[in-house]
């Protein structure tokens, strides 16, 4: 058995284009799906997939580990930087599906077979909004959304009740996040489990002051309260607080991970399957997880793909406690992917399924249906006119 093409097909879905790849083989029938989502760099990161389609086409798919090497190690550049990342990812993910398919069973049987009986899933509300930032019903924007996410039977969300700061700020914003997230736990109790993604914004120092700000509300996580490229700043906040710290989604390869957890620099540690370099390195990144042991939950704002992805990993990986899930971005995503994961509602649980690979099919005639279109712009300025993280 051979590769005998690897595509991508772009389908819009709005604030982000959905990567879908296909890797194709001389077998009837046999392919295998994966998805390299990369917001604003959709372009970037099919030019990377066809790149690397001229060193895996006329291999045999089934030696993953083989042709994931090959993808990282040659064409001279190590394959972790965030585009290339993201395309191995893709290839890498549909390998694995194409092996389920082989051998007839789910991936996460061949990984060892299930360690738990379902994924828990979470919601995200959004928020943050730049142009809110002083509105005086923003706080009950957020106990609304709050409400609304849990009649659809979520447990556990996540919103970016933090809004963006300079370095150094006064009061404000920190009151602001106080208010927002007050009003969250006042309006859904304390059953519910509630994060807050910072997104990477505020500076150390001014994370220091969201996190200790917070600490009353018995947050399941705080996440990425300062830049990932701060590891001993993400460590330090830890220490200063027991509220568990989440990182590590714009993080590529285990190197990262390991100085990332060598440092202390979280509780919760959060690789995307899309851009850390697939479920190769994310089944890698998870026996790190259980090494130094932290809880894994893997960030998975994407589509359809990535989330059958991160539910067969989370199916066989003893140190995953949750998975985000996005289920209403488009109307259309159902119709992209036919899904046989069981989700039960009253909870949002999600059971192991018998088919096999990732228990996925994809129609491309839906995925044209949804060219692609330049994302929507996130810009973030500061009240001076400076440019903020987004």
């Amino acid at each position: 058995m051979r590769i005998t093409a690897v595509e991508a097909h772009v389908c819009n879905a709005r604030m982000r284009n959905w990567v879908i790849v296909c890797v194709r083989t001389d077998e009837p029938g046999l392919v295998g799906w994966g998805e390299a989502t990369l917001e604003w760099h959709t372009r970037a990161v099919v030019g990377a997939i066809e790149d690397l389609a001229e060193l895996i086409v006329g291999e045999d798919p089934t030696r993953i580990e083989h042709l994931w090497q090959m993808m990282f190690r040659q064409h001279f550049w190590h394959g972790n930087d965030i585009v290339r990342g993201t395309a191995i990812s893709g290839v890498d993910i549909a390998l694995w599906d194409i092996l389920g398919k082989v051998h007839g069973v789910p991936c996460h049987r061949l990984w060892g077979g299930p360690v738990r009986d379902h994924v828990r899933l979470y919601g995200h509300l959004g928020g943050g909004r730049m142009e809110d930032f002083y509105e005086s019903d923003e706080p009950q924007r957020f106990a609304e959304l709050a409400q609304a996410m849990v009649e659809r039977g979520f447990t556990a969300f996540k919103t970016m009740a933090v809004p963006p700061t300079m370095p150094i700020e006064g009061l404000a914003p920190i009151r602001h996040a106080e208010r927002c997230v007050a009003a969250m736990r006042e309006a859904v109790g304390e059953e519910i489990d509630l994060m807050v993604d910072c997104h990477a914004r505020p500076s150390p120092r001014m994370g220091h002051r969201f996190a200790a700000a917070l600490e009353p509300y018995s947050l399941y996580w705080l996440e990425e309260p300062c830049w990932p490229e701060r590891p001993d700043d993400l460590a330090a906040i830890q220490r200063s607080v027991s509220t568990p710290i989440a990182s590590g989604e714009r993080l590529v390869g285990i190197h990262a991970f390991h100085e990332l957890l060598s440092r202390g620099g979280c509780s919760v540690v959060q690789p995307d399957l899309t851009h850390c370099g697939g479920l190769s390195e994310g089944r890698r990144i998870a026996a790190l997880a259980e090494v130094f042991r932290v809880a894994l939950a893997p960030h998975n704002p994407q589509g359809p793909v990535s989330t059958a992805a991160s539910i067969e990993l989370g199916l066989a990986t003893p140190s995953y406690v949750i998975c985000e899930a996005v289920t209403d971005d488009v109307p259309w995503r159902s119709d992209v992917v036919f899904d046989s994961h069981a989700l039960d509602r009253n909870g949002m649980l999600v059971g192991p399924s018998e088919r096999p690979g990732l228990g996925i099919e994809v129609d491309l005639e839906a995925v044209a249906a949804h060219p692609f279109e330049q994302e929507l712009p996130q810009r973030v300025f500061y009240r001076d006119g400076s440019v903020g993280d987004w």
